[in-house]
């Protein structure tokens, strides 16, 4: 029985330097490729910028139940939102 123990522990893959060495080279390209990629979301045109604001807004409105007087309030918030997800700071739909 201890002679099947032995072979069994025998038999596991233990890293040597050849896997380290593989395994430190897949760790480094991993680390390159994820600093290649754009941290940052692709610019978005003013027309489909605009697109997705007045989406935001009309969502907004259908939670509230359309009730008429909020419209100006829904436009502002989504227009904050819609600028906070793309990326964009301080900057009014149509002004590139």
């Amino acid at each position: 029985m201890a002679g099947l123990q032995a072979r069994s522990q025998k038999s596991k893959a233990v890293p040597g330097p050849a896997n380290l060495r593989a395994a430190v080279a897949t760790a480094r390209l991993n680390k390159e490729k994820m600093e290649a990629r754009p941290q940052s979301v692709p610019a978005i045109g003013a027309q489909e910028r605009e697109m997705l604001i007045a989406r935001a807004a009309y969502f907004r409105a259908e939670k509230r139940g359309f009730v008429p007087g909020g419209e100006l309030q829904d436009w502002v918030e989504a227009e904050a939102e819609v600028l906070r997800l793309t990326g964009v700071s301080n900057a009014a739909p149509g002004l590139e």
